[in-house]
């Protein structure tokens, strides 16, 4: 390890037992900064050396490594031992003590050509990011970097075209991302020449649970020298030299060049026989980690990941670990992984931002599973199944905390991740975080194996931005019970109707929490999720939706612009939705029976709840206005004139959602609060913000003549924002929208309810008036 201007304090602690009670004999150890003090170190390595020879020593108090101001280097990632006792790092605060999985260059530059500067690298240097004055630079690509672009920040259909590769000199170490065709997270795949048809010969891509092709648009290249074509871009040849494209402010003669080299920077490793025990590290800002997408990664059960199990921060083998007020950013892969047998773990009160995989993860290992499958297509035979509830092993993260966190822009370069991922798990409690700007899932459960799991007061918005078909809340139970031919499960759940308890034995909790997606659900139980418990929680946007599972109850819950969605149930699956306000009518897909009870609810009209008890549910269920108190800054309270209590409706707090450290708190954005359609529809000069285009229904006699409209009903497009969704589909200005996927739309709320029900699809059917003549085309909802 390098060290720059900086020391590390070394406070040792000793507790002595006196008088019945325990007596503190404090020793510090403080540096004035001459080095007269025979305890300050230079490096982490050094200090945790020192901690080793003491405990071998039979120094057994309690040690603190109070780590001073400055920027501290890893060669290596720090390991703490199970031998080292209770232990503490402390940094200075996230913004004074660094530490860095990255070292300093002093490079000498010479002009390439016009634009592209070039110098040598030593030739026992890789990397395979660059930080310029702590600003990451972009790996030579295609398209180029956009922030607003969508996928990767800029995708395009002709990334790997035979055009394209053509006029590459040598493709070999090209790097391709490309989405699951269906938009089930993504796959990296590494070019190792050129075929017969001028096509790319691939490897790799091993990094999704559900193999596919590539999406056929939302595809990226990188790592290819005659792309670098834009400033910021850079590109490192076979013979280590660097080949960069300044910006017109750099100035390379007086920058910092770092290059990133280490995947772990600390891991805290043990086994349950011989756990690490009561570590503590806080006040520490962790940056600059390798990109993980080439490592070995492994499935998990027959959920839709895979993972590399590993992160900036690895914790195997511990109990009682804590990690408090720290910063993790400019990571390439996982922030914190909690793997394997780990109990009484806390992470709270930290800045996870910009990081290339997944904020926090908590998964178990298979072997603590009973009859495990892996692929969406396996199952192990009844004959040969282990029956025997719960798990096999200790060999799993329990009773732990994720609280108070501010999570946002993850899953920078991985697709398949989340705020928060949990598998092979117990009792994890997820609280009081904000979780934003993702790719996928802000909070994602993996399996039913083994529940207990308590998701509460979080505020999860900005979600599914790049993926398809899932939630700001995700989940699967593809668990023991489960199996991907429906004949087969629903004979299996008829003989076996207490099964799927046998891996989801501890109901699982979501409760007062704030969800918004954009292209899915807000919260989303798929395949095989039971055992559940979701009350008090506000879906700004997606609604709510269960698909085939069993034993969960849905109650007291808000849905704005949208409502229940219920699909592919079992004849006898138990569930239970009641006592929620929903603002839209059921939209049920494939139903064999509805449940043990649907009723109770409030709906937005007559018409909703008509087609609700058609179906022979909802028998004492209402209609009318909630009258919430102050929607338009997201108070969602009901007043007390509100036919919500009719049906056993509870307020609840809505000033409750997200994180609650003020510094954090300062910091983190808040979801769009939306208009409600059912409470707006018929609203005179209504205006609306739709996807970068604004608005109005179509209400005059002059507006339907200079559209040529045959009646006076339709959505004019009044304008549109520059490089937003709707500029890059083919309206225009002045089009009027007159269906969408079939259905009229007389007015926008006619608009919002089709595209709600679409938007996880990711394309929208429209038709629509242009030049006074009827036209249908479609478009790309991201």
């Amino acid at each position: 390890m390098r060290k720059y201007t900086s020391f590390i304090y070394f406070t040792i602690f000793i507790f002595m037992a006196a008088c019945s009670k325990q007596q503190e004999q404090v020793i510090n150890v403080v540096s004035d900064g001459n080095g007269d003090s025979i305890s300050t170190f230079n490096t982490i390595e050094e200090a945790l050396g020192k901690v080793e020879e003491m405990r071998n020593e039979n120094i057994n108090s309690p040690i603190t490594i109070n780590i001073s101001e400055g920027v501290y280097r890893l060669n290596s990632a720090a390991k703490i031992k199970p031998a080292y006792g209770e232990l503490k790092l402390i940094g200075a605060g996230v913004d004074k003590t660094i530490i860095k999985g990255s070292k300093t260059l002093q490079l000498k530059w010479e002009k390439y050509d016009d634009n592209i500067w070039v110098a040598q690298i030593p030739k026992n240097e890789s990397f395979d990011q660059l930080y310029i004055n702590g600003n990451q630079q972009i790996l030579a690509r295609y398209p180029n970097y956009n922030e607003n672009g969508g996928h990767w920040q800029g995708h395009a259909s002709d990334a790997i075209s035979s055009d394209r590769v053509a006029t590459w000199k040598n493709p070999k170490g090209a790097i391709i991302h490309a989405m699951h065709r269906g938009e089930w997270g993504g796959f990296h795949y590494l070019a190792e020449g050129v075929n017969d048809k001028g096509e790319l010969i691939l490897t790799k891509g091993h990094q999704n649970n559900r193999p596919s092709k590539m999406h056929d648009t939302y595809r990226m290249v990188e790592n290819v020298f005659e792309e670098l074509d834009s400033p910021k871009e850079w590109y490192l040849d076979s013979n280590n030299q660097l080949y960069y494209w300044p910006d017109a402010k750099a100035d390379l003669n007086n920058a910092t060049f770092e290059i990133v080299q280490q995947k772990h920077l600390i891991d805290i490793v043990g086994s349950e026989e011989n756990p690490v025990k009561n570590i503590s590290i806080s006040g520490i800002k962790f940056e600059h980690t390798q990109r993980t997408l080439f490592e070995d990664y492994e499935p998990l059960l027959r959920s839709d990941w895979t993972i590399y199990r590993g992160g900036a921060l690895f914790i195997e083998g511990t109990e009682n670990v804590e990690i408090e007020n720290c910063e993790f950013t400019n990571l390439g892969g996982n922030a914190i992984f909690v793997s394997a047998y780990n109990r009484d773990v806390s992470i709270k009160n930290n800045h996870i931002h910009d990081c290339g995989a997944t904020a926090i993860n908590f998964v178990g290992s298979p072997t603590a599973v009973r009859s495990p499958s892996f692929q969406y297509y396996e199952f192990v035979e009844l004959t040969k199944l282990d029956t025997i509830k719960g798990p096999k092993n200790n060999n799993y993260p329990s009773v732990s905390k994720v609280d108070n966190n501010l999570i946002y822009r993850i899953g920078r370069i991985e697709k398949q991740t989340a705020g928060v991922n949990i598998s092979m798990a117990m009792d994890i409690t997820v609280s009081n975080n904000t979780i934003y700007d993702v790719p996928r899932a802000g909070i994602n459960i993996c399996d039913g194996t083994w529940g207990g799991h308590i998701i509460e007061q979080n505020d999860v918005f900005n979600t599914v931005l790049e993926s398809g078909d899932h939630g700001a809340f995700n989940s699967w139970g593809r668990d023991r019970f489960w199996h991907p031919n429906r004949s087969i499960l629903d004979s299996i759940v008829t003989m076996y109707p207490n099964m799927p308890k046998w891996d989801a034995i501890h109901q699982t909790i979501i409760r007062n929490n704030r969800f918004r997606c954009d292209h899915g659900w807000d919260i989303d139980l798929d395949d095989g999720s039971s055992n559940y418990k979701i009350y008090n929680n506000v879906c700004l946007n997606g609604g709510l939706k269960l698909r085939e599972g069993f034993y969960r109850t849905v109650e007291n819950n808000i849905m704005i612009n949208n409502g229940f969605h219920p699909h592919v149930w079992f004849k006898k699956s138990e569930d239970i939705f009641r006592r929620n306000i929903v603002l839209t009518e059921h939209k049920d897909i494939r139903l064999q029976a509805w449940g043990k009870e649907v009723d109770f609810n409030l709906f937005p009209d007559q018409t909703a709840l008509l087609k609700a008890q058609n179906n022979g549910v909802d028998t004492h269920s209402i209609f009318g206005n909630p009258n919430f108190k102050n929607p338009e800054q997201a108070d969602y309270t009901v007043s007390e004139n509100s036919p919500a209590f009719q049906i056993g409706f509870k307020n609840f707090k809505m000033n409750d959602f997200g994180v609650k450290n003020e510094n954090l708190k300062a910091l983190a954005k808040q979801p769009e609060t939306p208009i409600i359609w059912s409470a707006n529809a018929s609203k005179k000069n209504l205006k609306v913000s739709w996807l970068g285009a604004t608005l109005k229904n179509i209400e005059t006699m002059a507006e339907r003549s200079a559209a040529g409209l045959n009646e006076t009903s339709g959505v004019l497009i009044l304008d549109i924002e520059d490089n937003s969704i709707i500029a890059k589909s083919t309206l225009e200005k002045g089009d009027v929208i007159i269906s969408a996927e079939n259905d009229k739309t007389k007015v926008i709320a006619d608009l919002m309810n089709v595209y709600q029900n679409n938007n996880w699809k990711g394309v929208l059917n429209l038709e629509i008036y242009r030049n006074q003549k009827s036209q249908k085309l479609k478009i790309n909802l991201k």
